[in-house]
């Protein structure tokens, strides 16, 4: 199945860069580009549109608005974030805006590849040990906002999943971990994701950051 990417990012070379990378591979077409956040919202409400990868900065409507916008209306289309460690300070309001990820600018060509395929899939890119520590630090280093509801809903063993899906760990290795089967872990997943109101992973992340279940190092 093709995946269908809007690019988004106010430098007409990274723009152009980013696009032709992407139309390298066989399964991805690139069916827009976008120099600010309102164009990219308006290609997303005019096509089928599987992921965006956003820049953070840009005018007229930047990325983190752009990306809470795009989500509000579905699950689809998911937000990839492209940023720089300059603004790691934007990453955490990105994902709690709903991006389901987000990678450095420096990616190379399959890198920036195989991340649209994690995303595109349902999943979200944060199994790299640097999403988890920038995550991290910038709960550490923000104010706490609002504590969400409770934990009360979610089971013993569907808490300890949700510490290991913090932890970055994958499915495959959540059940080597647990020694459970795969099936079992994406079911615990799944009663996680409707019992916490969250759309996937990164999502489940912020919650346990917020939550309290998970405190950063530091803290």
């Amino acid at each position: 199945m093709t995946i269908r990417v809007v690019v988004a990012d106010d430098h007409e070379v990274v723009r152009s860069g980013f696009a032709t990378m992407l139309r390298t591979q066989a399964d991805i077409e690139v069916v827009g580009d976008a120099a600010d956040g309102a164009e990219a919202v308006r290609l997303c409400r005019r096509q089928p549109v599987d992921v965006v990868v956003m820049d953070i900065r840009m005018p007229v409507l930047d990325g983190i608005e752009a990306t809470r916008s795009i989500t509000a209306e579905g699950s689809w289309p998911r937000v990839l974030i492209l940023t720089t460690f300059d603004l790691d300070e934007y990453v955490y309001d990105a994902l709690r805006a709903g991006a389901s990820g987000f990678l450095l600018k420096d990616v190379t060509t399959d890198e920036l590849a195989s991340a649209v395929r994690v995303v595109a899939a349902g999943d979200a890119l944060l199994a790299p040990v640097i999403t988890k520590r920038l995550i991290a630090a910038v709960v550490r280093l923000r104010p706490r906002g609002p504590v969400p509801a409770p934990l009360a809903p979610l089971t013993a063993r569907e808490t300890e999943v949700l510490l290991l899906i913090a932890e970055g760990l994958s499915n495959t290795e959540i059940a080597g971990r647990l020694v459970i089967s795969e099936d079992t872990v994406k079911s615990h997943v799944g009663r996680i994701f409707v019992k916490l109101d969250v759309r996937d992973r990164a999502q489940a992340v912020v919650y346990a950051y917020e939550s309290g279940l998970v405190v950063p190092r530091g803290r």
